[in-house]
């Protein structure tokens, strides 16, 4: 018989894990294995189960679904991660892409396309709603314009501009988020989103691109 999908439904909404469950365990081919209700639960649940899919929400107590993310895959990388969640805002979708996540839905998708996307994510393959895929391929296809590169990183927003070059002056999140008068969570998604759209792995990497640019020399 053909293996099933083994899934983990993380979220603290009990109506939505009873719905996920109800849908899933009327197909042939998926098994609900576990339930979580916060972040920390998922990641321990995820370590002692195994299984092939988590569908992970974004905002639980505790741990938030983007840090279980990436908790579970630097644990089990083999997990697929797809995301089910409310948020659709940008800092959302592309934090959680960086985490590892394969996948991510609204919450207001149909369960014809929950099923599908399971099904990609448990054979490997990467699969975003359309109001996400769009969001996606707008930010990509800015790359391919050749319009106007009049500043620095044409890719980044003015505000990631700002948050760059103080990054590059050696300056901290918590100074960062002072001088800017923004949260220090908000100053993370800022730098969470540098990173990415500047394709480098870390925040060195970041000041290296930046001072090379002129970013960060005598205070500019």
């Amino acid at each position: 018989m053909k293996n099933t999908i083994r899934t983990l439904i993380a979220d603290d909404h009990p109506l939505f894990r009873d719905g996920m469950r109800g849908l899933l365990g009327s197909l042939a081919d998926t098994e609900v294995v576990g339930e979580a209700s916060s972040g920390e639960e998922a990641v321990e649940l995820a370590k002692e189960l195994q299984p092939d899919v988590i569908l992970m929400d974004i905002n639980m107590p505790g741990l938030d679904g983007i840090e279980a993310t990436r908790e579970v895959l630097h644990t089990s990388p083999r997990i697929g991660v797809l995301v089910v969640t409310m948020f659709e805002e940008d800092d959302s979708v592309f934090a959680a892409v960086r985490a590892g996540a394969r996948g991510y839905l609204l919450k207001d998708s149909s369960g014809e396309e929950v099923v599908h996307a399971i099904r990609a994510v448990a054979s490997g393959d990467a699969v975003f709603g359309p109001s996400i895929a769009q969001r996606l391929i707008s930010f990509f296809s800015s790359f391919l314009s050749p319009a106007v590169p009049q500043r620095t990183f044409p890719e980044l927003t003015e505000r990631e501009e700002e948050v760059l070059s103080l990054v590059a002056q050696g300056k901290s999140n918590q100074e960062i988020a002072k001088e800017l008068f923004l949260s220090v969570k908000t100053v993370r998604n800022h730098v969470s989103n540098i990173l990415l759209k500047l394709q480098v792995a870390d925040r060195a990497q970041v000041v290296i691109r930046a001072r090379e640019a002129g970013m960060g020399r005598d205070g500019v």
